[in-house]
């Protein structure tokens, strides 16, 4: 499979300075799902924000605790959706640091309606981690601002590819967790992802005209608002295949993608079979796509 970013190899561990008062640290959990692992910030210049400490790995927050220069200190600890890569380092860091731990609410919070009714019947999620035992100390609702020690940060609950998601606005950055990548589409797994909210948040993203973003994993999106449009035609573009897929007859999630994902290797297949679930969710909701029994992950879609 081909590196989507060959050029973005930032050493795990390392701190690199992005902007003044803002640096990355790479956590070492590379994979097909994180690229070469999740980007933790480090916000500030005396007082600092950690955004996304990142998986439960000793040696990162060794890391995140030995890129404090003299005088600095760790004040507020942000997450912004409770993955197993992005939040569990939270708690740890919080209790070597005394920060309280800031995010929208635990794995569960902000799903909507119709995703928490799925939960409810009994739909599974795909095996993504959702850290199920994150809480945070403090919860920051859509709006609410968080200012430190000479930075200041715009929350924005950004459901879709996490139902707690949130994003976190830096003046014209943005630091946008997984709901923006520049190397690959994001993952939409319900019952924790949500087509429907993420296409909305997508719109909501693209009404501001952002210089710069800074994802859970890769490079920083320095096209914006192209990067936005082409996630929102990427996910029209698969739509139309679906719908058209089930013109040849009615089929579950996982014939679906076989007919449709014809390129990827075999252990990307499961997360691709999510993706679809979520298109089929939504078409089901908007009248495009019906089954005759329950919603769940095995449901047979036919054409409407």
């Amino acid at each position: 499979m081909q590196d989507p970013q060959p050029d973005f190899r930032p050493r795990p561990g390392q701190p690199e300075e992005l902007a003044p008062g803002l640096r990355r640290i790479l956590a070492p959990n590379p994979s097909p799902m994180t690229l070469r692992g999740t980007n933790s910030y480090l916000l500030g210049t005396r007082g600092l924000a950690v955004i996304d400490p990142g998986p439960d790995d000793p040696a990162h927050l060794d890391a995140l605790l030995a890129a404090l220069r003299p005088g600095q200190h760790i004040t507020h600890i942000l997450v912004t959706h409770a993955h197993i890569d992005h939040s569990p380092l939270a708690r740890p860091l919080s209790e070597a640091t005394g920060a309280p731990v800031l995010a929208f609410g635990d794995a569960t919070a902000g799903r909507s309606e119709a995703m928490q009714a799925l939960a409810e019947s009994g739909m599974m999620g795909g095996g993504e981690g959702v850290d199920a035992d994150f809480a945070p100390d403090e919860i920051l609702a859509d709006g609410a601002r968080v200012a430190g020690d000479g930075w200041t940060l715009d929350a924005l609950h950004t459901p879709g590819h996490f139902g707690n998601h949130l994003a976190f606005a830096w003046e014209d950055a943005l630091f946008c967790g997984d709901l923006v990548m520049g190397w690959a589409s994001s993952l939409v797994s319900p019952p924790d992802g949500d087509l429907t909210d993420f296409m909305a948040s997508l719109a909501r993203l693209s009404a501001h005209p952002w210089r710069v973003l800074h994802s859970g994993h890769g490079a920083p999106v320095d096209a914006p608002a192209k990067r936005l449009a082409a996630l929102r035609d990427h996910r029209l573009m698969r739509e139309r295949q679906i719908l058209a897929a089930l013109d040849e007859g009615p089929a579950d999630a996982t014939e679906l993608t076989a007919r449709i994902y014809t390129d990827i290797p075999p252990a990307l297949r499961p997360a691709a079979a999510r993706n679809v679930l979520a298109h089929l969710i939504d078409l089901h909701a908007r009248g495009h796509a019906s089954t005759p029994g329950t919603l769940t992950e095995n449901a047979v879609f036919q054409r409407v």
